[in-house]
């Protein structure tokens, strides 16, 4: 054993040298990259943004394959920063994960990354601290092989983006407490008017029985979407007769986008980086980190229109190439929410798997988990009454083969397919990419198997696999000179790109050994897909959604070669961005009115929330509540704390104090469930709920019964009962994202109306 590891330690230093002489041999190509934070106007508006040497995208850094790559990034911002380099094989410490492979970029210093260029393609790279990327910290990279072997003319990044006139922060605060203001906003709600008038009712009760408000495609509202920095792009140089090589990048935070061309289809040669069996294709759907390369021909009279138009329909960015009259795209018909949920309600669908378990394990690597399967039955799906325990992995049974099905022969009412991948639509899936050579690995090779729930609750906005976020869970271990096959199976109503750093894998679709090649895959709502790669890395690598709400949110794992740390690493904690997806969000409402006044404060990280309530009527009414919760589960918690509130109606002379503990649950039909008992031994139970009923409008009530068995004066049981029965109704009416007015009736306080402020 003495002499082997001595041996190994030889031939590991034989090879480092050998690597460093090769390294000093290849032709340096060198940049150098200045982020600051700057005021940028996307759209009319001066905000402040982050700029990778004073643009927005940050330049494109062109190699040549075999060069080796040089790039200081100088950090001219008052907090730390990255950059990760998203989808090219690199030496571990040079990935640009602050904390976990390469140490964060502090505040007015430099850090220069080196790493040889070892393979062609259109990639990019952006910053992997915290919200950055969303502020502007993104760029794209182009590798020309060593030798040209497609033919075209000229080529062209075109960068995708979405942009916001808010603070990233604060977008995630907005989606923290669950406000419905970007829907409305985008037009993209789907309010209980419009579904009751559709005959869609039953389809959204099925929703709220399994505690979900209504499909949904997109988060967030975006000022813009753009094509290199510009919600329209023209190129009017192109002539006619050339042939371009698109390099398409999506660089978006978290915006899927439609592709289509004006003129003929265009031919797909590359995907992710890597050359594809060259196919003709207008339609492509690509997923958030993806990259597409196109070779399109300029028309020979016009222009050629390339449409970039957002998943959920709420925006397009163009692109022109060449002169003339337009040579328009075709135009992609706006998703239907409601038609999508009431194609759900026909299947059967089980939705809303809890993001946040009771006790989480560690090395979440699932075998298959009875509380998570998926048995088809035709069309029908049904989670809960399969053991998984004792199937074998590969779920070849359980996968629906989308390609033999006859959807003609489906019941769809005459409407048009709308489903967002939601198990029917063949548009979401790979099989159109096709590895020119054989990808798969030799039958005898040593497999693991690991299956990855995809989970997320969106009213919290906590994201996680296998109902547990990054910070809950240590590294998922990858052994060397074997296969790992993953099952990513997405149990939410999201599309999830899930990006794996310092490889690429095998996406597994109809071509078999021809699978395609990728570093980012994306899986479509209530769909799984299948990745492999062999293990022949070393260190840690990041994988995780890239939505990057989603990825702060918690839906990311490590995964460990379990190699040694990197000691230039010692002084880094991993714990730093492994808890970035556990930080506190604070937020308020108040409520100003003709008959009362109220006050909420929230505070929350996964699992930990702080309350504080306090609700004033003009007839001298009082209530005060201040509250620590414990989340137990996604929709478990236990609380305890301090109510205060008058004892005489319509009077202060007489203020109670009392202590207070119990539980809240959000019940299925998506209400929430308050039982309480106090240092008087007296038991409350209250529900409350709110609706969309129109495009704008909320309708909210609460109910609360306290029982008062008379325990005064000692006595165990007193003859004069002081129940009491709250309520209250209203509607609330959204004129912006922080403002409503509000109108009410409270059977303490009496009707009226006023002002509701959210900050």
């Amino acid at each position: 054993m003495k002499y082997k590891l001595i041996i190994t330690i030889f031939l590991n230093l034989v090879f480092l040298n050998y690597s460093y002489s090769q390294e000093k041999e290849k032709p340096v190509r060198e940049y150098t990259l200045t982020i600051e934070q700057q005021t940028v106007n996307i759209t009319g508006k001066e905000v402040m943004g982050m700029t990778v040497n004073g643009s927005i995208p940050g330049p494109t850094l062109e190699f040549t394959e075999g060069e080796q790559a040089v790039i200081h990034v100088i950090n001219k911002m008052d907090a730390e920063t990255s950059i990760h380099w998203h989808g090219i094989l690199l030496p571990n410490f040079q990935d640009g994960v602050p904390y976990l492979t390469t140490p964060p970029i502090k505040p007015g210093t430099t850090f220069t990354y080196n790493f040889p260029i070892n393979h062609s393609g259109t990639y990019w790279y952006h910053s992997h601290t915290m919200l950055q990327e969303q502020s502007g910290v993104f760029g794209s990279i182009v590798i020309q092989p060593k030798e040209k072997t497609l033919d075209y003319d000229k080529e062209l990044v075109l960068m995708l983006s979405d942009w916001t006139n808010e603070k990233p922060k604060d977008v995630m605060r907005t989606l923290k407490r669950g406000s419905e203001w970007y829907g409305i906003k985008k037009g993209t709600s789907t309010p209980l008017n419009q579904v009751i008038g559709r005959g869609a009712f039953g389809a959204q009760l099925d929703f709220w029985r399994q505690r979900m408000e209504g499909a949904d495609i997109a988060d967030i509202y975006y000022s813009a979407f753009l094509i290199n920095g510009k919600q329209l792009a023209e190129y009017p140089n192109f002539k006619s007769g050339e042939k371009v090589r698109l390099r398409i990048i999506n660089g978006s935070a978290s915006t899927q986008f439609w592709m289509t061309f004006g003129g003929e289809s265009p031919l797909l040669i590359s995907a992710d980086g890597l050359d594809v069996t060259p196919v003709k294709r207008n339609k492509t759907f690509i997923a958030i980190a993806e990259t597409y390369d196109f070779i399109v021909t300029i028309p020979q009279s016009g222009k050629l229109e390339f449409r970039a138009m957002a998943q959920d329909g709420s925006g397009t960015a163009l692109a022109y190439f060449g002169n003339g009259e337009i040579v328009s795209a075709p135009i992609v018909s706006q998703p239907d929410k409601i038609a999508m949920m009431q194609e759900m309600a026909k299947m059967k669908m089980k939705m809303g798997a809890h993001a946040l378990k009771f006790q989480p394990k560690k090395d979440e690597r699932f075998e298959m988990k009875e509380e998570y399967g998926m048995k088809m039955n035709g069309m029908e799906m049904d989670h809960s009454k399969m053991d998984h325990s004792k199937m074998e992995v590969p779920k070849d049974s359980m996968k629906m083969d989308h390609s033999k099905m006859d959807h003609s022969k489906m019941d769809m009412k005459n409407e048009p397919m709308q489903m967002d991948g939601m198990g029917m639509n063949s548009e979401y899936t790979y099989d159109y990419l096709k590895s020119p050579e054989k990808t798969s690995y030799p039958k005898d090779t040593p497999t693991t198997e690991i299956l990855l729930n995809l989970t997320g609750n969106m009213n919290r906005y906590i994201w996680s696999l296998n109902g547990v976020p990054l910070s809950e869970t240590d590294n998922i271990k990858i052994k060397g000179n074997e296969v790992t096959r993953i099952t990513l199976n997405n149990l939410t109503m999201m599309h999830h790109p899930m990006h794996l750093h310092g490889h690429f894998f095998r996406v597994i679709n109809k071509n078999g050994e021809y699978s395609p090649l990728k570093h980012t895959v994306n899986v479509p709502p209530m769909e799984e897909v299948t990745i492999e790669f062999y293990g022949d890395a070393y260190g840690d690598w990041f994988f995780h959604c890239h939505v990057l709400y989603h990825m702060m949110g918690g839906m990311a794992r490590v995964f460990s070669y379990e190699t040694p740390r990197d000691p230039r690493m010692e002084e880094y904690p991993v714990s730093t961005i492994l808890n970035e997806a556990n930080h506190f969000y604070t937020w308020g409402t108040a409520d100003v009115a003709s008959h009362m006044a109220e006050l909420n404060l929230t505070s929350s990280n996964l699992r930990n929330q702080f309350n504080v309530m306090a609700e004033y009527g003009w007839n001298q009414n009082l209530e005060a509540e201040v509250t620590y919760e414990r989340y137990l589960h996604d929709y478990l918690r236990v609380f305890g704390g301090v109510n205060v509130e008058n004892e005489t109606e319509n009077s202060l002379d007489e203020i109670e104090t009392t202590a207070i503990a119990g539980i809240r649950y959000l019940t299925p039909y998506l209400f929430n469930l308050d039982v309480r008992i106090d240092n008087k031994l007296r038991p409350q139970i209250g529900l409350e709920r709110e609706i969309m009923i129109f495009p704008r409008t909320l309708a909210f009530g609460m109910i609360e019964y306290q029982v008062d068995f008379g325990l005064v004066d000692d006595l165990p049981l007193g003859i004069d009962y002081g129940d009491e029965l709250t309520w209250n109704a209203g509607l609330e009416y959204f004129l912006s994202k922080n403002f409503s007015l509000m109108a009410s009736y409270d059977n303490r306080f009496g009707a009226g109306g006023g002002l509701s402020i959210r900050f």
